[in-house]
C-alpha cells in the first residue's frame, strides 16, 4: 500500500466543499434561468392581451395567433391575477385553471429550490 502526499489528494472536507460549491452554482443557475422564464411568460402574457385588444376578441386572436381559445383566457387570466397581486395581497395565489398550458404549478420541492440560499462565509 503506496501513501499519497496530502498536496496531491484533496482532503474529504475539500472535497465535499468543492462538490457543495458545485451544486450551489448549479442551483444558482437554475434561479437566474427561472426568473427569465417568469419574466418571458409575463412579456408573452402581455403581447397575448394585446392581440386580443388588437383583433377584437379571443376568438380572432386564438386563430391569428395559433394558440387555443384555453390558452389565450391563461393569458389573460395571468395578466388580470399579476394587476390583481399589485393591487391585493391576497390575490396572489393563482387557481390551476388560469396557468397557461403547458405550465405546471411548482412542487413544494420546486419552490424551496427556488428561495435563496443564505450567503456562506
Amino acid at each position: 500500500m503506496t501513501s499519497q502526499t496530502p498536496e496531491k489528494s484533496p482532503s474529504r472536507k475539500q472535497k465535499l466543499q468543492e462538490k457543495q460549491r458545485r451544486q450551489l452554482a448549479v442551483v444558482d443557475t437554475i434561479d437566474k434561468a427561472e426568473a427569465k422564464l417568469r419574466k418571458a411568460e409575463a412579456e408573452l402574457a402581455e403581447a397575448v392581451a394585446e392581440a386580443v385588444e388588437v383583433f377584437g376578441d379571443e376568438r380572432s386572436a386564438s386563430e391569428e395567433l395559433g394558440l387555443s381559445i384555453e390558452t389565450i383566457r391563461g393569458y389573460l387570466d395571468l395578466v388580470q391575477g399579476d394587476a390583481n397581486a399589485a393591487g391585493e395581497p391576497e390575490a396572489a395565489a393563482e387557481p390551476a385553471a388560469s396557468v397557461p398550458a403547458g405550465r405546471q404549478a411548482k412542487t413544494k420541492a420546486e419552490a424551496e429550490a427556488a428561495e435563496p440560499e443564505p450567503a456562506m462565509a
